[in-house]
């Protein structure tokens, strides 16, 4: 089983391939202000994922990938967002490499310190163990960045959205900024 990967977009394509996204809507609790953005358009399109994934979440022997694709704009001045998340087999790492646009890898460790990777095309970041791990778009074109894991890691959803992340990236005179949650 085999993937075809577009090198200068990051696109993947082939039968193999599967697609998701998030609009605005899906993202409830995300973002700090909510009534900003309870009054904003839930069809807003905030990010797409592409992935392939030889063995399904949980099941070891295969690498997965995945581009993202992470629209610009905000709510309220915090950057759009990824959810975010921990492996559900906390002991592997990930592998993110930037394609084109600007942005922040935003990383928390297990004692819930956190701080951000710049990512710019062709930036390449490391995501350590026990490490939760979300994007922010800083620029005005879409990021995107593949994203490379161990398919026995699974990915653990829950914790983030039940407990988010200690610190947020907005928008702060026009730079930007991380700040406590």
């Amino acid at each position: 089983m085999s993937i075809h990967m577009d090198l200068g977009t990051g696109t993947l394509q082939g039968p193999a391939v599967t697609r998701g996204g998030r609009r605005l809507g899906d993202l409830k609790g995300f973002f700090a202000d909510q009534a900003a953005w309870a009054v904003m358009d839930p069809a807003i399109e905030v990010y797409r994922v592409e992935s392939f994934q030889p063995q399904p979440e949980g099941v070891p022997g295969a690498v997965c990938c995945a581009t993202t694709t992470l629209l610009s704009g905000d709510v309220s001045g915090e950057y759009f967002l990824t959810r975010g998340h921990y492996h559900a087999h906390p002991d592997g790492p990930e592998l993110e490499i930037c394609v084109s646009g600007e942005g922040a890898l935003i990383l928390m460790d297990e004692h819930r310190n956190t701080r951000v990777e710049w990512m710019s095309a062709g930036s390449v970041h490391h995501v350590g163990l026990r490490t939760a791990h979300r994007a922010a778009n800083t620029g005005s074109a879409p990021l995107v960045f593949i994203s490379f894991w161990s398919s026995e890691l699974g990915h653990d959803y829950e914790t983030i959205a039940q407990r988010g992340f200690s610190a947020r990236l907005v928008n702060r005179d026009g730079q930007p900024t991380l700040i406590d949650a």
